[in-house]
């Protein structure tokens, strides 16, 4: 099974997720220099990086895990280069959230880090 592919689904379903909570989605998959970030997301005025992470089951641990801070400080800094090379500046209220999916559970912390 290709993981890319897989990853690609479980990233669709969080978009429609977040689009039915109300976030309005900008980008999907957005890539520079220093890394990935899965969804970049509006809610309200507050832009929103979203890394979405997939785990079939519990046997590697939950997905929310995942994120720890060598992978936060890698969506920190795409974060950065985005918010900067589309014209944001300093001054853009953003927010960081997780979206984990275990099985078919989804589970969605906002402001996670």
């Amino acid at each position: 099974m290709n993981k890319r592919k897989v990853g690609g689904d479980y990233e669709q379903k969080a978009a429609e997720f977040l689009a039915e909570h109300g976030l309005e989605i900008l980008e999907k998959n957005w890539r520079c220099l220093v890394g990935e970030i899965d969804l970049i997301a509006r809610d309200g005025r507050c832009l929103v990086f979203v890394e979405v992470k997939y785990r079939a089951d519990a046997r590697q641990g939950s997905p929310l895990e995942a994120v720890g801070p060598a992978k936060q400080q890698r969506i920190r800094r795409a974060a950065y280069h985005y918010l900067y090379g589309n014209g944001f500046g300093g001054e853009e209220p953003c927010r960081f959230d997780v979206v984990g999916i275990l099985g078919g559970q989804l589970t969605w912390i906002r402001d996670a880090f």
